[in-house]
């Protein structure tokens, strides 16, 4: 499983890669491979107000419903719009054109609860 660096994950699969105040959110690979071919996701609102962990998309797939959770508290400021009519960019590219939402980062210091690469793929092997 592909596992980027400079990214930060949480245990429920979603990676966050962050731009100065801006966080880029998504689902790993190893999400969308064991979700299997995504055929709609739910993305939230530009302007809603989200906490750290808290669910705020979902995608459904042919296996099953999973819901999505923010890795880090903000401000949504644009949707993945391409997700609507592609929802499978999510699996065939989950790193960069399958990115859901951005987010102005209201507490940075939000990050210490996330996982760096080398944390999450220790964490996928005790999963094996």
């Amino acid at each position: 499983m592909e596992v980027m660096e400079d990214y930060f994950y949480t245990k429920e699969h979603e990676w966050v890669r962050i731009e100065d105040n801006i966080a880029i959110v998504g689902i790993s690979e190893y999400a969308q491979s064991a979700l299997g071919d995504i055929t709609f996701v739910e993305l939230p609102e530009v302007g809603l107000e989200i906490e750290q962990f808290e669910q705020f998309a979902s995608v459904e797939s042919v296996k099953a419903a999973s819901d999505i959770y923010c890795p880090l508290s903000g401000v949504v400021i644009e949707v993945n719009e391409e997700l609507s009519d592609s929802p499978d960019l999510i699996n065939r590219d989950c790193y960069e054109k399958g990115w859901m939402v951005k987010i102005e980062i209201s507490n940075l210091e939000d990050k210490v609860n996330l996982m760096t690469s080398t944390e999450y793929q220790k964490f996928l092997e005790s999963l094996e």
